[in-house]
């Protein structure tokens, strides 16, 4: 299985989506600073996730979700998944 995902900073609010086949692997690497683009703006929490057969649809989803260039379209991803 494959992954797109989106994480939180529970220091600063901001989102970081991405795609993984190991997501609590990849959580991981960018808690610990092994990701440039979220040193040191964590922690990172993994507030939503979909799971996909491919890599190439879970990449095809992240890019969708970072085309919408929207906090309100990330905010509803997220809230629809916990009614």
């Amino acid at each position: 299985m494959y992954y797109a995902y989106i994480l939180i900073s529970e220091k600063s609010s901001r989102f970081y989506i991405g795609h993984s086949n190991e997501i609590i692997e990849r959580l991981n690497t960018h808690n610990t600073g092994r990701v440039k683009s979220t040193r040191n703006k964590g922690p990172w929490k993994c507030v939503y996730f979909e799971e996909y057969d491919t890599k190439l649809e879970a990449n095809r989803r992240e890019l969708e979700i970072k085309k919408q260039k929207s906090k309100q379209y990330i905010d509803d991803l997220i809230n629809n998944t916990r009614k």
